[in-house]
């Protein structure tokens, strides 16, 4: 029987009228067949839970960001939550979903690829990207066309719980030194 795992998923955009709920939505359906996967979902637009960022994260075998992409970057709200943490993101796998117009955020991607690094979290290599995302999902926030996002979620998942697993066993193991 599979391991369960603990699913931390950050919402990173805190703009009025933002996009990422609708994602958000998306990906917990995707996540919703998962039996072994729990789902925190982390809204950094909720002050609520702000004091219970690091408690969340901490408790999270993995991790997948949500963001946008604001002028070739990501959100400075996203920035501040993942900077005001450090050892909670220790060894920990993290994936994105990203999107915006041509690009579909993956030049923040990029950029958090670089954050992430420094502060020893293992990112994924399978991501899903939403380009012109405005145009992909309906009135409803349903994908006009879901077939290829739902086959980059799958794929990303699949790796997602290796590291997962694989990062949980081996912090249980042996602490890591950062």
């Amino acid at each position: 029987m599979p391991e369960h795992i603990r699913l931390a998923v950050i919402i990173g955009s805190v703009r009025k009228g933002r996009f990422g709920p609708t994602v958000a939505r998306w990906l917990i359906g995707q996540a919703a067949p998962r039996s072994t996967t729990t789902v925190d979902v982390v809204d950094l637009a909720d002050e609520a839970a702000q004091p219970r960022f690091a408690e969340r994260i901490a408790a999270a075998d993995a991790v997948v960001v949500i963001t946008p992409e604001y002028n070739h970057g990501y959100p400075g709200p996203l920035k501040e939550a993942v900077d005001s943490l450090a050892k909670e993101w220790y060894a920990k796998p993290v994936s994105f979903v990203s999107y915006g117009g041509i690009s579909g955020g993956l030049r923040a991607v990029e950029q958090l690829r670089l954050v992430f690094a420094e502060l020893h979290a293992v990112t994924i290599r399978e991501t899903v990207s939403f380009h012109n995302a405005g145009d992909r999902f309906d009135a409803e926030g349903e994908l006009v066309d879901p077939e290829a996002a739902n086959l980059a979620a799958r794929r990303m998942f699949h790796q997602l719980d290796w590291w997962a697993h694989t990062l949980r066993r081996g912090r249980a193991d042996r602490p890591y030194p950062g």
